[in-house]
C-alpha cells in the first residue's frame, strides 16, 4: 500500500506553521546578530556590544524586552508567501527545464538548476520584508519608523519604490546557494 502525498495547501499550511514557530523562537537572537553587525569600531558606552550574550543584556536593560521584536511583523508576514513561492517557483521551474531539455523526470543536475532558479525567484519576495525587518531592528532608525506600514511608506516616499529592493543581488545568491543544494 502506497501512501499520498498531502495534498499543497496542507504542506503550505505545515510549512507556514514551523515558519513562524521558528520566527517567534529565533527573532531575538536575529536582532541581536543585526545588532552587532551594524556595530562600528567607534560604538562606546551603552551602544557598544562585547559580544551576543553582552547585546542581548544590554537591549534587554536599556530598551525592554519588547525590542528584541521589533520589527518582527515583517518576517511573520513574509512568511507564507516565501513558502508559496519557493514550492510553486521549483514545481514550475522544474516542468520549463524538463520541457526546455527534452527530460521526461527530474535529474540531479536538473534538481539543483530548478533550486537555484526557484531561490532567485524566491528572493524577490523576500527581500522588501527583509530590508524592512533591518531597518526596524537597526537602534540608529528606532525613532525614525513608528513600525512596519510607517517604514515602507516612507522608504517608497523618501527613497523611491526601488528602494525595498536595495540587497536583491546579495539576497538572490544567498537564496540561489541554498536552494541548489
Amino acid at each position: 500500500m502506497s501512501e499520498k502525498p498531502l495534498p499543497f495547501i496542507y504542506q503550505f499550511a505545515a510549512g507556514a506553521v514551523a515558519g513562524v514557530s521558528e520566527i517567534l523562537v529565533m527573532y531575538p537572537l536575529d536582532v541581536v546578530k543585526t545588532r552587532v553587525q551594524l556595530q562600528t569600531g567607534a560604538a562606546t558606552g551603552a551602544d557598544a556590544y562585547n559580544g551576543m550574550l553582552d547585546c542581548f543584556r544590554k537591549i534587554i536593560k536599556n530598551e525592554g524586552v519588547g525590542r528584541l521584536y521589533r520589527g518582527i511583523e515583517a518576517p511573520i508576514l513574509m512568511e507564507a508567501p516565501k513558502r508559496a513561492t519557493k514550492f510553486a517557483a521549483n514545481d514550475k521551474w522544474g516542468q520549463f527545464y524538463r520541457d526546455a531539455f527534452g527530460i521526461p523526470k527530474m535529474t540531479q543536475s536538473l534538481s539543483i538548476l530548478t533550486g537555484a532558479t526557484a531561490g532567485a525567484t524566491e528572493a524577490v519576495v523576500v527581500v522588501p520584508f527583509e530590508l524592512v525587518k533591518i531597518r526596524l531592528q537597526d537602534k540608529a532608525s528606532a525613532g525614525r519608523y513608528t513600525g512596519m506600514v510607517d517604514c515602507v511608506a516612507k522608504i517608497v516616499k523618501q527613497e523611491g519604490p526601488l528602494a525595498l529592493y536595495n540587497g536583491l543581488e546579495s539576497t538572490m545568491w544567498r537564496h540561489i546557494l541554498w536552494n541548489a543544494g
